[in-house]
């Protein structure tokens, strides 16, 4: 898919450098010309002569270089590839971008760009979570910078969270969908995450707790890997992904009609977490205490089954239908009879018993069930969970 391609890679200063010589060697296998930039911080991390003898180019780092200038510039260096990649993309590079600063050759070549920036952000967890990281993020993001991870896990310095570069072959995925390749382009995929909110009145409701965290990466994993994603989301207290058609809703009746809407599709996946019971008698004002001590009596009734109703559809059904079973203990058990039940093709099973920390955090230990059985994966973070899952429906869908 990316042979005859040319990807412009600029390499940050961080420790994640390293990984960038594994990444070139994963394009270079695919057909890829890859025309490297090391930052000077980058030179630090990795040698210019590794880097050169991997991509087989010249390497290049002086913005002022004259020969360089004479022979190319960097406006026509930023223009000739057919996609920029930064990785791993610091936190300073990053705020540059954001802020349309050109004091050097990595972030001259950014501003110059004609052509679609992907980034693979890396750096320590509080550098990501930082509200000038937020910010940049959201202006790059509006000015349609694509991004792959960062994942979840252990830091160089000992620190534990999301700010570990994507893994090459992530990364690889994310450069063919930037490209309108991959192996789901031209394929439709409906994702459904976060909670719903079913309202008591109209101040209350009844929810659960959600981040819809799982059902985001998925998601954007998906995307990456081409497909075309709607994206059904109840209101999660995560940042939906870009690239997606994103469609929000507040109760489970809603998300139904959103899903139903957004068929045909190749495949459908239901990582939202639906209310299972809504209010019936719901009040159209805020109900008051009446100073008496008396309860105000609430009647329920059943929400649509959405993973049933898609599974057991006579035409339309989309060829692979995953469902999502959220379980506090006998989760296999409890799993595999959910999806005898609905009809799904493969239950997505995990513990969220309180012990785990999964719901609401940032990493999940899933069961995949299948008509073929069950297969544990080992514990994650719902990042690396949703590339894993993405390219198993991948392969599913070929």
């Amino acid at each position: 898919m990316l042979a005859g391609k040319k990807v412009l890679l600029i390499i940050g200063g961080g420790i994640a450098a390293y990984k960038s010589l594994d990444l070139i060697r994963r394009l270079r296998e695919r057909g890829a010309e890859v025309v490297p930039v090391l930052t000077r911080a980058a030179e630090e991390f990795v040698t210019p002569l590794s880097v050169s003898a991997l991509s087989g180019s010249k390497v290049y780092r002086d913005l002022f270089d004259l020969t360089d200038e004479a022979e190319m510039g960097h406006i026509q260096l930023s223009r000739a590839a057919d996609l920029v990649v930064v990785a791993p993309a610091t936190a300073d590079l990053m705020a540059k971008m954001a802020a349309g600063l050109a004091n050097d050759l990595a972030s001259t070549l950014l501003l110059a760009t004609d052509k679609r920036v992907l980034l693979a952000p890396a750096m320590n967890v509080r550098m990501w979570e930082h509200p000038a990281t937020a910010r940049n993020r959201a202006v790059l993001a509006a000015d349609g910078v694509l991004s792959v991870g960062p994942n979840a896990g252990e830091m160089a310095c000992g620190e534990y969270g999301p700010g570990r570069m994507a893994e090459p072959l992530e990364i690889v995925a994310g450069i063919e969908a930037a490209l309108g390749g991959g192996p789901l382009a031209g394929k439709h995929v409906i994702v459904t995450s976060g909670p719903t909110h079913e309202p008591i009145d109209p101040v209350r409701y009844i929810a659960n707790r959600s981040s819809g965290a799982q059902g985001t990466a998925l998601a954007a994993a998906l995307r990456d890997l081409g497909a075309k994603v709607s994206f059904v989301t109840g209101p999660a207290t995560v940042a939906p992904p870009q690239g997606v058609d994103l469609i929000r809703v507040e109760t489970a009746r809603e998300m139904l009609d959103a899903v139903q809407a957004a068929l045909p599709a190749d495949a459908a996946i239901f990582a939202a977490a639906v209310a299972d019971w809504r209010v019936a008698n719901a009040a159209d004002k805020k109900m008051k205490k009446d100073g008496t001590g008396s309860l105000p009596a609430l009647e329920f009734a059943e929400n649509p089954d959405i993973l049933a109703t898609v599974s057991q559809m006579k035409k339309g059904r989309p060829g692979l239908v995953v469902g999502f079973a959220a379980e506090t203990h006998d989760v296999i058990a409890h799993a595999t009879a959910k999806r005898a039940r609905k009809g799904c093709d493969w239950i997505v099973a995990n513990d969220v018993s309180p012990a785990t920390g999964i719901m609401g955090g940032t990493e999940n230990a899933v069961t995949v069930i299948d008509a073929e059985g069950a297969e544990s994966w080992p514990r994650m973070g719902k990042s690396e969970v949703a590339a894993r899952l993405a390219q198993r429906i991948a392969e599913a869908l070929a």
